[in-house]
């Protein structure tokens, strides 16, 4: 490790060991919720199953506000009212009132449930690093040297942008902190992070991907980053060219005015004329409008930088300098005519250039494992950092096994998605598996739990409770259709269980009933067998229970936190069960309204 900064003070395994406790005692009890799939919402009577309250009571609590739901349940339950207002308090009481009825196992209140949920949340636990704290560790007093110039929105969506350009920032940071310069991308789709490490922070990046499409689309993305560039090149240097006739047409004035001065000198003996004239008596305001224009354009342009070496100014501001090799077409040659430059900046120019050779981003196309070797897919493999921006499924867990087992890797900056996705160990015993490693869960205490979550909580784990609270609710028609529809198909056809999907039929669909044909068809099943009036008939029968499913849906969506802090608690507890690990985090990297799975699993391994 090139620094020796100290970082941020984490949480050891213990503590997290002692939270894991906690949360499955919670999750034990809760997760039926999240188990429950709606598409078998009416089908399998899952309201009554496992909800003991009115729907309206439900989605009431849900939309009120913490502190009003808190003092509800102290109303409802005053011998108990205690806990709830010390987890209202983000207290470590976890006594919580009865939230599911012992003999039925059913929910009985709402309140003590979704207090529960918020208590066991990864940001009230305690187990997050801050990521501005972090920064601020790992860059010291020192300032990375960028292209600030270079803005991801104007290359990628909101989203995207918002994602790349703070997760770039702290894997650069990390590398600098270990004196790194080779990145490895798994899972770097069309190269969207790829590019702009390179580009940006100067870093030699392989972005592997397992589809063959993904990096053609990075390379395609390449080469609209070099048009891009290359645009971007060609107005600098404009900008550059008219600043030199500016300076050069000032300095065209002065001199006709020293000239001027000298020849009335000589000429003139005189006490008045021979008193010392001041360029400004003759100049219009040049100095104070133009020049000083030109000057914060250049300083716009990092045309000079007070923090590098004195160059000659056709060399200053050179974009060619900064980009990998061949990020941007040979500049024209309508260019400020060169000077002789100096040994010392020939010497600096050369040294840059052979940097830049090795500073590239190179899309491979490698269906990675845990047991990939990287040495046959990257043949100049050095000291390193893997990292991955929203790797899908086993892939961000595989991401951690490779960093722990490859001495090459010295740190990792991984964060997952698709948790639906991932393989469990346990889900289903009964069968036999030739599979050695899985998804979930990977650290000791769950094993020895033998905890599995099943496909269906682990999909709720991807709800997005952010969104859902600032107003960016859940389809409750287009499930409501779903669920709808697959009791029709129970009754009409016989089939109980279908394993087809509909997909994005009901975007498509201008009623209910357009909506059973197109999904009929679709399924291969005769929609000319079912009369519209029977279809119709059993929209008009559950559309008075729309609230239930509706009610039953934030309750998932309420959950699903706890769920997803499972799964990296299960990450980063993992980590902290290495011996050569020196450093490990979780770390919030981005606004999760914007991007719900917004956490990074951080590591750094023992300095040799």
């Amino acid at each position: 490790m090139a620094a020796s900064r100290p970082l941020p003070v984490t949480q050891g395994l213990p503590t997290l060991c002692a939270k894991f406790q906690e949360l499955l005692r919670f999750l034990r009890e809760a997760l039926s919720i999240s188990s429950a799939h709606t598409v078998d919402f009416y089908t399998e009577s899952v309201w009554e199953k496992l909800v003991d309250l009115p729907p309206e009571t439900v989605l009431a609590a849900l939309r009120r506000p913490a502190a009003a739901a808190a003092a509800t349940a102290a109303e409802a339950q005053p011998s108990e009212a205690r806990p709830l207002v010390e987890v209202e308090r983000g207290s470590g009481i976890t006594d919580f009132p009865k939230i599911f009825c012992e003999t039925s196992q059913k929910l009985v209140n709402v309140e003590a449930f979704a207090l529960a949920a918020k208590y066991y949340s990864i940001q009230n636990l305690g187990i997050c690093t801050p990521f501005e704290q972090l920064l601020v560790a790992l860059q010291g007093n020192q300032k990375q040297k960028t292209d600030e110039n270079m803005k991801p929105d104007e290359f990628m969506n909101l989203k995207k942008s918002h994602e790349v350009q703070a997760m770039s920032e702290l894997i650069s940071s990390i590398a600098d902190y270990c004196g790194i310069k080779q990145i490895i991308d798994l899972g770097s789709g069309k190269g969207y992070l790829s590019s702009f490490l390179s580009l940006k922070y100067n870093l030699n990046v392989y972005g592997i991907d397992s589809s063959n499409t993904n990096t053609h689309g990075a390379e395609e993305r390449n080469k609209k980053l070099k048009k891009h560039w290359k645009v971007y090149h060609r107005r600098s240097n404009l900008d550059v060219n008219e600043m030199g006739l500016q300076m050069a047409e000032e300095r065209k004035v002065q001199d006709e005015i020293k000239c001027k001065a000298d020849i009335e000198g000589v000429c003139n003996n005189s006490t008045t004329n021979q008193e010392k004239l001041s360029t400004s008596d003759f100049l219009p305001d040049f100095s104070g409008s133009v020049i000083s224009n030109i000057r914060k354009q250049m300083e716009n342009l990092h045309v000079y930088s007070h923090q590098e070496e004195n160059l000659c100014f056709e060399n200053t501001f050179s974009l060619r300098d900064l980009l990998p090799i061949n990020a941007i077409e040979p500049a024209s040659s309508c260019q400020i005519p060169k000077r002789k430059m100096p040994e010392a900046n020939k010497k600096r120019r050369k040294m840059i250039s052979k940097s830049n050779e090795s500073n590239i981003y190179s899309p491979l196309t490698s269906f990675i494992t845990a047991d990939s070797e990287l040495h046959d897919i990257i043949k100049d493999l050095e000291d390193c950092l893997m990292v991955g921006l929203h790797t899908c499924g086993d892939l961000a867990p595989n991401t951690l096994r490779i960093f722990t087992s490859k001495s090459e890797i010295k740190g990792v900056c991984s964060v997952g998605c698709c948790y639906h996705l991932l393989s469990e160990e346990f889900e289903n015993p009964q069968k036999e598996y030739t599979q050695e490693k899985w998804g979930f869960p990977m650290c000791h205490y769950l094993k020895e739990e033998r905890w599995f979550c099943g496909r269906n909580a682990r999909m709720s784990a991807c709800l997005a409770l952010e969104r859902v609270a600032v107003g960016q609710g859940l389809p409750t028609e287009s499930l409501f259709y779903r669920a709808v529809l697959q009791d029709i198909i129970k009754d009409c056809y016989g089939i109980t269980k279908c394993d087809r999907h509909v997909g994005k039929i009901y975007a498509k669909s201008s009623s209910f009933l357009d909506y059973v044909k197109k999904s009929l068809k679709k399924l291969g099943l005769d929609e000319s067998k079912l009369p519209e009036k029977t279809i119709m008939d059993y929209y008009e029968k559950y559309k008075p229970r729309m609230n239930e499913l509706e009610a039953f849906n934030m309750l998932k969506v309420v959950l699903a936190p706890c769920i997803e802090t499972l799964i990296l608690l299960d990450r980063l507890c993992y980590l902290k069960e290495q011996d050569d690990i020196a450093w490990s985090a979780l770390v919030k990297l981005f606004d999760p309204v914007k991007s719900p799975r917004c956490y990074a699993i951080i590591a750094l391994k023992k300095q040799q």
